[in-house]
């Protein structure tokens, strides 16, 4: 969305955070270079990793145009706010722009967000051209973009915005809302761990697809429907347990090795 005024100045970057990849100055000597984006995200929240490709990308396309890209990891998880985990994390994911760790959401408060993931754009100078909260207006959001490029350069030649990366992404498209998030715990606070809170987590759910986020080393045994399979210990963060081409109905059962620790089982949209 375009903001209601023009006048509205980027906050600047707080001391003190802790960063993976090149710090830059200040967010004034960032937007004296042209536009930037800043993007809130956890990276083990699956609304957040879903965004990342359009982020990476745009990064590719525009950084010789001027643009700069960071991301700033405004941890929800503990384990999250932890420079090693999210370094490992982002990599995982693809991400080479500079990532803050704002482990006390100082920034995150400065800039109003609500939730995961919050996108703002700063034009030239540092006035805030362009916002989004949530998945979604990935072609509304790269236009602007453009826009803001061609306000440095009338004549540069840029590409056709992107083509949408899965079908739920494209405009007008017809989604089903997937079931909602369930934090096994009983709470988003406190983590499901396997052997103290029981062996297996069961659930039913109606969605395009479903991931867990998992704390801890071990292997994870994944029921779908009857059919299991396992997954290989990985770094802390988000788990892809099942994807499907359309929105559907499956049972789900999770058994973790003991002591994992499981914060969340997250569902994506899926298209009818």
């Amino acid at each position: 969305m375009r903001p209601g005024r023009d006048n509205i100045a980027a906050p600047d970057l707080p001391s003190g955070l802790a960063w993976v990849g090149a710090e830059p100055e200040s967010m004034p000597a960032l937007t004296a270079g042209g536009p930037a984006l800043v993007h809130f995200v956890e990276y083990a929240q699956l609304n957040s990793v879903r965004t990342l490709p359009y982020l990476a990308e745009w990064q590719r396309r525009y950084r010789e145009a001027g643009l700069s890209v960071i991301a700033v990891q405004a941890p929800r998880f503990p384990f999250a706010a932890d420079p090693e985990n999210v370094g490992t994390g982002m990599h995982q994911l693809g991400v080479e722009f500079p990532v803050a760790i704002d482990a006390d959401h100082e920034l995150w408060s400065a800039y109003g967000c609500e939730g995961w993931p919050s996108l703002f754009l700063w034009s030239l100078g540092g006035s805030l051209a362009w916002a989004h909260f949530g998945e979604g207006e990935y072609r509304a959001t790269e236009e602007a973009i453009q826009a803001e490029l061609r306000e440095m350069d009338a004549l540069q030649d840029l590409p056709e915005p992107m083509a949408p990366l899965r079908p739920t992404d494209g405009p007008g498209a017809r989604v089903m809302a997937p079931t909602p998030e369930h934090f096994p715990g009983g709470a988003w606070e406190r983590p499901w761990v396997a052997g103290e809170d029981g062996e297996d987590l069961a659930l039913d759910y109606q969605a395009g697809g479903a991931y867990a986020t998992v704390e801890g080393e071990g292997e994870l045994q994944v029921e779908i429907d009857g059919k299991w399979s396992t997954l290989s210990p990985a770094p802390p963060g988000l788990r892809t347990l099942a994807e499907h081409p359309t929105h559907e109905a499956h049972s789900l059962v999770l058994r973790p090795a003991p002591g994992i620790k499981v914060w969340s089982l997250s569902f994506a949209a899926g298209v009818p």
